[in-house]
C-alpha cells in the first residue's frame, strides 16, 4: 500500500508537468479577427472635482493635477481588436453620475444678550440653538474614455509577445451645486477636462487559448488639462490649466479574455 501511495504521488506531478509542456507547444497567440477583454490595474486617468458656492468675497482656480505619480490606482477595462495577426485596436473608458437632493435648512437662534452676558460673566452660549446649513442639490457627471493602437511582435518564447503602440484619451467631470438658503447666490458650476497622449510598450503571455496575462508602461506621456469655476450665476469662469510631461510612466497590469 505505502509503494502504491509513492508511485501515485510521484506519477502525478510528472503527467501534469507533460501536459504543461504539451500545451507550451501549442499556438495561443492572438490571430486576425480575434477580440480580447481584459480587466486592469494601474494609473487613474479619471477627473474629478468639486464646485465652490457662491457666497465668498474672493475666488482662486487651480487646475486638477494630471501628474500620475499622485493619483490613486484604480481598475479599469481594455477591449481590442485584432484587425491582423500582429495589429491590435484597443478602447477602454468609463462614465458615472451621481446625484444628491438638496434640503433646505434650519434657522437657529441667537443670543441677543451677549454684551451684557460678557459683562456679567455669564457663557454667552448659553440659550443659543446652533442652525443647520441646507444641504445641495448637485448633480456630478464624468467620463473617461482612451483608443490607440499596438504593434505585436514575436518572442523566443512560444505564446509571449511584446508590442509597442500609441494612447489617446480624454477625461471629463462636471459638478453642480446649488443651496436653498438666503446667501446663497445661485448655481455655482465646476468642470475639468484632460488631453492625454502617449507611447506605450507592453507585453502579453497567453497562457490558455482564451486567456492571457499583461503587463505595459508609458515611456512618454503628456497631459493637458483645464479646469474651470464659475461660482455664481452671472458671473464668467476663473479657468486655469496645467501642462504634464511624463517618462515611464502609468505601469499596468492587466489580465484578460480572448474570444
Amino acid at each position: 500500500m505505502k509503494i502504491r501511495r509513492l508511485l501515485v504521488t510521484a506519477v502525478i506531478p510528472m503527467l501534469c508537468l507533460a501536459a504543461h509542456a504539451q500545451d507550451c507547444k501549442k499556438d495561443f497567440a492572438p490571430k486576425r479577427g480575434d477580440i480580447t477583454l481584459a480587466a486592469t490595474v494601474g494609473y487613474n486617468s479619471y477627473a474629478s472635482i468639486s464646485a465652490r458656492p457662491g457666497n465668498l468675497t474672493t475666488y482662486e482656480a487651480v487646475a486638477k493635477s494630471t501628474d500620475w505619480t499622485r493619483k490613486a490606482m484604480t481598475v479599469g477595462f481594455e477591449a481590442g481588436w485584432f484587425v491582423s495577426d500582429l495589429w491590435k485596436l484597443t478602447l477602454g473608458g468609463g462614465l458615472n453620475f451621481t446625484n444628491n437632493p438638496g434640503h433646505t435648512g434650519v434657522d437657529g437662534t441667537i443670543n441677543v444678550e451677549t454684551d451684557r452676558d460678557e459683562d456679567e460673566g455669564i457663557d454667552s452660549n448659553v440659550g443659543e440653538i446652533p442652525s443647520y446649513r441646507a444641504v445641495a442639490d448637485a448633480q456630478t457627471f464624468s467620463y473617461n474614455v482612451f483608443a490607440g493602437i499596438d504593434r505585436y511582435f514575436k518572442t523566443g518564447v512560444a505564446n509571449l509577445l511584446w508590442y509597442g503602440g500609441a494612447r489617446v484619451g480624454m477625461a471629463y467631470c462636471q459638478n453642480q451645486q446649488k443651496y436653498d438658503e438666503d446667501t446663497s447666490m445661485g448655481k455655482s458650476v465646476a468642470e475639468t477636462w484632460n488631453l492625454r497622449g502617449a507611447l506605450t510598450v507592453g507585453v502579453d503571455y497567453f497562457v490558455l487559448r482564451g486567456l492571457y496575462v499583461g503587463a505595459q508602461i508609458d515611456p512618454f506621456c503628456y497631459t493637458y488639462n483645464m479646469t474651470t469655476y464659475k461660482p455664481q450665476e452671472g458671473l464668467t469662469n476663473l479657468e486655469a490649466d496645467s501642462h504634464n510631461f511624463s517618462l515611464l510612466a502609468a505601469p499596468t497590469l492587466k489580465i484578460g479574455f480572448k474570444f
